[in-house]
């Protein structure tokens, strides 16, 4: 069995003690890469790094960075992979990221969420009614925003789905009133209602009910499950506690009922919050917490640009790539949830200056390089 699918298989999704099989896995694919993506070559012979330089877990901070920027310019696969399915990013600026998972890597996902969502007790045979705070599937819609909605609709048996972002006449529009007359429905029910999507559309619905004095308590069970981020309204982002405390007022739903998400399409790793809401990092990525000047890593408690890597796909080489997040990485002895590993705090979003420099050179390179 090869180092990748070993790492996706671990038992325990946290696994504090996985250092070396980590290291081995992403020199696998760093190989992999360097053999079948030209694009990736040239980057590592740009920083004068090859896959066997790859020894240890501070090795792998020299490994080409590579913006998520960069890949909503360009289209960068490996060739010699099979079966690959391509998502998108939202695409939110105007530009979005197009990547491929192999088949290896969508298996090696898959193992991910099962472990992840059973340590997480998100599983569940009671079958319970969805609300997708979200995107409808439509044929034209490839975003892996989407995508991951419609599958976290699987974590229990789904008894119906609504969708409060519908597809009409070539664009998406919220229609909230008719959710909310959903809500108040399913109050009178005996199923659990589970929603899921983005904080934003449910921060919206949640203050919408709380001014008309609408208030309902849901069946033992409902949870809320968020995902996705704030997007284009993050002007408006409110406090995680304002949120919490709007869905027991207005839904009856405790806190610990609220689980949040993320990830990225440019890093499909999925970081689930603690009973105290943090990010800790699974056993199937790292975290390098990068200066904002120099790029260098930090250690722990710094500010600086976030810098995530794992080796689960192949098609694509998101070995690591650096968002245009800033972030803290908290050591686990700060958080009392039990879990072992460190915790990522994201604060905001950075200046894209630094990035586009960045994510600019990196072109320059892959200029050099017949696509």
């Amino acid at each position: 069995m090869d180092a990748r699918r070993k790492l996706f298989r671990l038992k325990d999704a946290y696994s504090d003690n996985g250092d070396l099989l980590f290291v081995n896995a992403m020199k696998e694919i760093c190989k992999f890469e360097y053999e079948h993506c030209q694009e990736y070559a040239e980057l590592c012979r740009a920083v004068s790094f090859k896959p066997d330089d790859i020894v240890d877990m501070d090795s792998l901070a020299l490994l080409p960075v590579i913006p998520t920027l960069l890949f909503k310019k360009h289209t960068i696969n490996a060739h010699g992979c099979g079966l690959k399915i391509t998502s998108t990013s939202s695409g939110t600026h105007g530009n979005a990221s197009v990547i491929s998972f192999d088949l290896g890597g969508l298996l090696c996902g898959l193992n991910m969420v099962l472990r992840l969502c059973r340590r997480h007790k998100v599983l569940s045979a009671r079958p319970v009614r969805y609300i997708v705070m979200g995107n409808k599937m439509h044929k034209d819609n490839k975003t892996a925003v989407t995508k991951t909605a419609f599958g976290a609709t699987f974590f229990a048996p789904a008894l119906s789905r609504r969708y409060a972002l519908k597809y009409s006449n070539g664009k998406y529009s919220a229609d909230l009133s008719d959710i909310i007359q959903e809500v108040i429905q399913y109050s009178h029910g005996k199923a659990p209602v589970r929603f899921m999507g983005f904080p934003s559309y449910t921060y919206f619905m949640l203050s919408t009910m709380a001014q008309k004095n609408i208030s309902v308590r849901l069946p033992k069970g409902s949870m809320i499950l968020l995902a996705g981020g704030w997007k284009q309204f993050y002007t408006q982002q409110v406090d995680k506690a304002e949120l919490y405390t709007l869905a027991k007022n207005v839904l009856g739903i405790e806190e610990s009922m609220i689980t949040e998400f993320y990830g990225a399409v440019e890093h499909p790793i999925m970081y689930t919050d603690c009973k105290n809401h943090h990010f800790h990092v699974p056993a199937y990525s790292r975290v390098f917490i990068r200066d904002v000047d120099t790029l260098k890593p930090l250690g722990f408690n710094q500010i600086g640009i976030v810098n995530l890597l794992t080796p689960m796909v192949k098609s694509t080489p998101l070995l690591s790539v650096m968002t245009d997040d800033l972030g803290i990485l908290h050591p686990p002895c700060e958080c009392d949830c039990g879990i072992n590993t460190p915790f990522l705090e994201i604060i905001g979003r950075c200046g894209l200056q630094d990035i586009k420099t960045c994510a600019a050179g990196a072109a320059e390179i892959l200029k050099k390089t017949e696509f």
